[in-house]
């Protein structure tokens, strides 16, 4: 099955892979560094003080980690 994405609707498009991807991006948090989790629609599920270990809490859950800049 040959799938083209140009016939997907902005909402299916958004919804790949919202089940299976995280993202892990650093930010300041009460002044320390710290790198946040959020699911693939945005939403944050996760607060890690390292980044590997942000990683492997994702891993942990059956997630792909996908890291944002």
């Amino acid at each position: 099955m040959n799938t083209r994405f140009e016939k997907f609707s902005p909402n299916q498009f958004a919804a790949l892979g919202v089940d299976r991807l995280a993202y892990v991006r650093p930010a300041v948090v009460d002044g320390r560094m710290v790198y946040t989790i959020h699911n693939a629609d945005g939403n944050e599920i996760g607060i890690m003080a390292e980044r590997d270990m942000a990683f492997a809490a994702v891993k942990q859950h059956d997630m792909e980690p996908v890291s944002v800049h």
